[in-house]
């Protein structure tokens, strides 16, 4: 493996980063520095399914962006023509999106691929991912010279550096990289092992924004429950965050199931569907909020929690339209308990009616997450404003690095969760000079 300078690692962080891990068989993953990155740090992985006693299943979910990247085309097409069959391998660059560059960057983009496809000795097999700087051409010679290093030199593994390092040439303006493992045991007694890698930083939100991300899994599933496990578990994670509101063009979630697990296939009629569902989601959170508490600049992770709505559709739609308030979010920085920029958001949600809203109803409050007393803060109560905040106390909590924004809506059962950030001077200065 080739090595390079590591990422510019703040200590605030390094308690989001793995010191070891269990990882799923049959996969094994190799990184390299190919010098597309100015830097000189790791810019190039590929992920591998070597398990070959049953066919592999794979799905993904893809930025909603209308200028979508060459990467994202060709990866939608192959899952379309394969139906999510069969598909061994993902290879992913970072320093480059391939992105806005036409005809000759599907050609690029298609033969990254051919690459992979070519050294694994199986057409139609792998999909392809790319982030970075939006139009500007791949380095395609130092692309090549990459890939073929890596299996040249039989650079793949499946411990834990293997896995760290891959996790790491993934990111752009990450400041750590974002891998989670897991262990999940079955009612059947059925053990499988979930790994999951992601980036961004920034250009998060609206659905999933500038992310990548990839989750392998031993566990044998059938293409189509795949994807539907994936599309209700980016639905409550990786399209529950947000850092800054806006959409890249190359967000991508990628989930392949290899059924190295030797155990019956599981598909959507299951007994065991929706177990799987669930733990993929919660598994899809942990991965999702790594992403949160690495927001560019981001001082505090912010929970927003809207509850008792009459429609999981419109607590989701109000928790995200808070998230992605730039005045909630510089208030939080601020330490600043405005509530009411929280009460305009509510209020100027897109709801397609006015059913889950009524104002004699809705409590708002700032929630501490440590174990500091009151733990809870009423800033409104049944549309009523308190008149007697104590200031002090909501100072305290918004100077927490975790804290919960939780909104009672009063009108139903449903409940819906965002994860966001507030919004700091550093995030100018990041994005102001971010290809310099």
């Amino acid at each position: 493996m080739h090595l390079s300078a590591p990422l510019k690692q703040s200590a605030k962080y390094a308690k989001h980063v793995p010191k070891s891990g269990v990882f799923p068989k049959g996969f094994e993953v190799a990184s390299w520095a190919s010098g597309v990155k100015k830097n000189g740090n790791l810019d190039l992985g590929i992920l591998v399914n070597t398990n070959k006693s049953r066919a592999s299943s794979a799905a993904a979910v893809f930025t909603t962006n209308k200028f979508k990247a060459a990467p994202v085309m060709l990866s939608q097409k192959l899952l379309n023509a394969t139906n999510g069959k069969g598909i061994n391998a993902i290879v992913v660059n970072s320093g480059c999106a391939n992105s806005v560059t036409g005809k000759v960057g599907m050609q690029d983009a298609q033969q990254m691929v051919q690459y992979v496809n070519e050294n694994l000795g199986c057409p139609n097999s792998t999909l392809v991912m790319s982030t970075g700087v939006i139009g500007q051409r791949l380095q395609m010679e130092k692309i090549r010279k990459g890939i073929q290093s890596i299996f040249d030199k039989h650079a793949f593994g499946n411990d834990f550096n293997s896995w760290l390092n891959i996790a790491k040439s993934i990111c752009t303006t990450d400041t750590f990289p974002k891998l989670v493992t897991s262990t999940f045991e079955l009612d059947n007694g059925t053990k499988y092992t979930m790994t999951g890698m992601a980036k961004g930083a920034g250009m998060i939100c609206p659905n999933m924004a500038t992310l990548l991300g990839f989750i392998v899994t031993d566990l044998p599933i059938e293409s189509n429950a795949l994807f539907k496990m994936l599309r209700f578990a980016t639905d409550r994670s990786f399209n529950c965050i947000s850092v800054d509101g806006d959409m890249s063009t190359n967000d991508t979630i990628n989930m392949i199931a290899n059924g190295a697990v030797e155990t019956a296939e599981i598909n959507e009629s299951s007994p065991e569907f929706e177990q799987v569902r669930d733990q993929v989601t919660e598994f899809a959170q942990q991965l999702a909020q790594l992403v949160v508490r690495d927001g560019e600049g981001a001082t505090k992770f912010v929970t927003v929690n809207v509850k008792n709505s009459l429609t999981f559709a419109d607590a989701k739609i109000i928790a995200e339209t808070i998230s992605n308030s730039m005045l909630v979010k510089t208030a939080l920085y601020g330490k600043d308990a405005n509530w009411g920029r929280i009460l305009c958001a509510i209020g100027y949600a897109k709801l397609d009616n006015l059913q889950s809203l009524q104002a004699d109803k809705l409590n708002v409050s700032f929630i501490a997450t440590d174990s500091s007393e009151p733990k809870e803060l009423k800033l409104l109560s049944n549309g009523v404003p308190q008149l007697d905040i104590d200031e002090e106390r909501a100072s305290q909590i918004l100077a927490l690095p975790d804290l919960e924004v939780l909104v009672d809506l009063g009108t139903g059962k449903e409940e819906a969760q965002f994860w966001t950030c507030d919004l700091s001077h550093e995030y100018v200065t990041i994005n102001g000079d971010y290809r310099s």
